[in-house]
């Protein structure tokens, strides 16, 4: 990351452009691409300011904070900047995502004109099976609050449905 350090009211020091430097070099897992960072440190009477500016990576993000120390002004900064990096970075995948849902969603579900002339939707469901037998299958439904769980018995290798009945023990569905 590309840091400047500018100093406000405050003598010009190493310790602290390097000890600034160290900190923002931990938001480049967070950033994919190469992002400018510029800082202002600056004292007003016993007031101790840091302010950071991080553009990069289609973000825009700002923080400041003041303290009576510029080392705890500055940890704290970072810490209100790292938590708005994550949102946004969480924020933008999500979005990502759930247009991909949406456009599943709407390719997964079919409608159909049933014997009333009643327009009903089918939503089709894209599941993952492993190779697991009877007894796994019914802990692993014990486990989960599900109502079914498809897999592959071990034992014959073809396609199970197990399901919660109704008196609350299982069943279990199985090709003949």
């Amino acid at each position: 990351m590309q840091t400047s350090v500018t100093f406000k009211n405050l003598d010009s020091s190493e310790n602290l452009r390097s000890y600034v430097s160290d900190k923002l070099d931990r938001f480049d897992k967070y950033l994919y691409n190469p992002a400018e960072a510029n800082v202002v440190l600056s004292v007003e009477k016993f007031r101790h300011i840091a302010e950071i500016n991080i553009n990069g990576d289609r973000l825009n993000i700002n923080g400041k904070e003041e303290t009576e120390d510029m080392y705890s002004a500055i940890d704290m900064v970072l810490d209100k900047l790292e938590s708005q990096i994550k949102k946004s970075k969480e924020k933008n995948r999500e979005r990502r995502t759930g247009a991909k849902f949406r456009d599943r969603a709407d390719a997964s579900t079919e409608s159909f004109m049933g014997e009333d002339d009643v327009e009903r939707q089918v939503k089709i469901k894209n599941i993952d099976y492993k190779p697991m037998d009877i007894d796994e299958a019914v802990m692993q439904m014990e486990l989960v609050d599900d109502n079914f769980l498809v897999f592959t018995n071990s034992r014959t290798d073809s396609i199970n449905v197990l399901y919660r009945r109704k008196d609350g023990h299982f069943g279990l569905i199985q090709p003949s």
